[in-house]
């Protein structure tokens, strides 16, 4: 999948680009070919080691401080992106925060930070990005597998705000095909992230809900989004891939 130079002269910006999926998803475009630009808020350090990590492997880096939550810094990412590098080609939505709980504890301001990360700042990003990019330009969206099951209760607010990325990835897709740009979103399962560790104290109840039985991969979930970055998935728009080992069979 996306073989070394078939994101040649390409520009991606990776939302929450500084650990995780997301360092994942960086690292992956840039031996694909793409200079790459990756946002974070508290983490500068670890967005400077990624942007190291990228240079080594030869490719043009930058990390910018984007706070999602903010309106105009989240559509602002997309613009200095393109000032920087003269243009933007890819966008990887992959910011988001998870709050989890029972329905009757979620307070209103954890429903607005929810809503305004995960949703409208995926929203603005998107739109300022396809006001951007060429023919050929790329909008891929993490989601997550609770879009096609909740195993248990507590994601309410979680699983409101990602599902909602499925409809708005379809309708770009229909929007934006007629100017060759493509949107898809991609639902990873148990990920091993220093976020959510396959040591943690929860990962074997969550690795049991698979069929394999495992956590997976951050560069598993980082393949699946450069290849849909990349030029072999060119006929491939307004659709959702699990790469979740089967959590949702």
């Amino acid at each position: 999948m996306t073989a070394h130079g078939t994101l040649n002269g390409k520009v991606a910006l990776v939302t929450g680009g500084s650990r995780g999926i997301g360092a994942a998803v960086a690292l992956r475009l840039a031996r694909a070919g793409a200079d790459v630009a990756v946002t974070y808020v508290n983490g500068k350090e670890a967005a400077e080691d990624v942007v190291r990590a990228v240079e080594a492997l030869g490719r043009r880096a930058v990390a910018l401080r984007a706070d999602s939550a903010d309106a105009d810094e989240a559509a602002g990412a997309v613009e200095r992106t393109a000032e920087v590098y003269g243009g933007l080609d890819v966008l990887v939505n992959n910011v988001g925060v998870g709050v989890l709980g029972p329905l009757h504890t979620l307070t209103l301001e954890e429903v607005d930070l929810v809503l305004a990360v995960n949703v409208r700042g995926v929203f603005l990003a998107s739109q300022a990005a396809a006001a951007r990019m060429p023919v050929g330009g790329r909008i891929v969206t993490v989601g997550t597998c609770m879009t096609q099951r909740v195993p248990g209760p507590g994601g309410t607010l979680y699983a409101t705000s990602k599902a909602a990325l499925v409809g708005l990835t379809k309708a770009l897709a229909r929007e934006l095909g007629e100017r060759g740009i493509t949107a898809n979103i991609v639902h990873p399962g148990p990920t091993d992230t220093d976020m959510n560790p396959a040591s943690g104290p929860y990962a074997s109840a969550q690795a049991a809900l698979t069929a394999l039985g495992r956590f997976g991969t951050a560069e598993e979930v980082a393949s699946m989004v450069a290849f849909l970055a990349g030029p072999e998935a060119a006929y491939v728009t307004g659709a959702e891939f699990a790469v979740d080992g089967g959590h949702a069979a």
